[in-house]
């Protein structure tokens, strides 16, 4: 197509479990994968399994206070290892099939007759280590051999879109608390949330709440589409909260420019990040099938807030309607997907424009995918 429409991805993209296989390997296996808030994980012991990709992973908290990321698989006959979501043990996993045990840092502790068995290396029998990074507050991991720089594909998404990492300092968000977590289990594949995300052509359609608090998002321009650039609150408005009442104070060392301002980050391949004065919030995405996507979403805030108990209730409840909003639409879209109507694709408006380079990011990561 020529003109002020371009083109999107083919409709199989979103239906094809070939594809989706072949994303969960080159995509989801080899990026940095925001896991879990690394408070999640107070004390040692503490451990949650999470997906990524194929694989079920393991993030464990030691005794040394460090978090640890295994694949959750017994190394002798490849057993599940930790069944339960989440959990704590008290020094050691154990597993349910032979008995086979590993200390907190994943090494072999014991087993059976381990004794009687001394060709059993302990290290190299140990659980098999993951990267783990951690930033923001949250641990992220990577199952590839050789992780890509964190600097250039977790970091630089912020350069790209506020224009220095450093300008993301102000929000402390490694120091906020979170107030509110919801779950959410979207029939839709995850592509369709991430381009929903970065683009606000159908803000002033579905999100009446949130184009009342940013009145520039009821053009159709979303914020990150430019460098640097904050959508400003409506000038009647006092705080980004679903009735556009005030909020708190604005985060103690967040810069006087950067307030009555909303800013969104999308880091590839499965994080949002939402910026106002006063919270932050982070979507994870989890692609868990071609059709499902579950979505953990933290409204994080300063850590006085929560310990003295405030209402956190108005301003959750502006983005918890986004999201159900935006999701909605997302189950809309994705039964059409596999109809011949989109067999071709549909179009981007110039205001999705930059949609384009998620899709071209996706198909060069995928290679011989299409």
């Amino acid at each position: 197509m020529t003109g002020s429409l371009i083109s999107t991805l083919p409709g199989r993209y979103y239906t094809d479990p070939a594809i989706f296989a072949a994303e969960q390997e080159k995509i989801f296996e080899e990026m940095w994968f925001c896991a879990l808030r690394s408070a999640d994980l107070p004390s040692p012991g503490d451990f949650r399994t999470v997906q990524i990709g194929r694989e079920s992973v393991l993030i464990a908290r030691a005794r040394d206070g460090a978090l640890n990321a295994f694949l959750n698989v017994c190394r002798h006959r490849g057993a599940r290892l930790c069944v339960d979501e989440q959990g704590s043990v008290k020094r050691a996993f154990q597993c349910p099939y032979h008995a086979w045990t590993y200390a907190l840092d994943g090494k072999l502790i014991a087993a059976p007759n381990l004794t009687s068995m001394p060709d059993v290396d302990r290290v190299e029998y140990g659980l098999t280590r993951v990267h783990l990074r951690e930033w923001l507050g949250y641990a992220w991991v990577c199952l590839a051999v050789s992780p890509p720089s964190f600097e250039e594909s977790v970091m630089g998404a912020v350069v790209e879109r506020l224009g220095a990492v450093e300008a993301i300092d102000g929000y402390e968000v490694a120091s906020l608390s979170v107030g509110r977590r919801i779950v959410y289990d979207v029939k839709a594949n995850w592509k369709l949330i991430i381009e929903n995300f970065m683009e606000c052509y159908h803000c002033a359609t579905i999100h009446p709440e949130l184009t009342e608090v940013l009145p520039e998002f009821a053009d159709g321009y979303a914020a990150q589409y430019y460098v640097g650039h904050g959508a400003s609150f409506g000038s009647e408005i006092s705080g980004f909260t679903v009735d556009g009442s005030a909020g708190f104070e604005k985060l103690a060392s967040l810069e006087d420019s950067r307030d009555r301002k909303y800013y969104a980050i999308t880091i590839k391949p499965q994080v949002f990040v939402n910026l106002v004065p006063d919270h932050v919030i982070v979507h994870r995405m989890f692609p868990l099938a071609v059709d499902r996507t579950v979505v953990e979403c933290d409204w994080l805030y300063a850590r006085h807030v929560i310990e003295e108990g405030l209402d956190v209730s108005r301003s959750v409840e502006l983005f918890h309607r986004v999201n159900e909003q935006d999701f909605d639409a997302c189950e809309r879209c994705q039964p059409a997907m596999s109809s011949r109507a989109y067999a071709r694709g549909g179009v981007l408006v110039p205001s999705e424009h930059h949609i384009g380079g998620f899709h071209a990011w996706l198909t060069q990561k995928l290679g011989s995918a299409d």
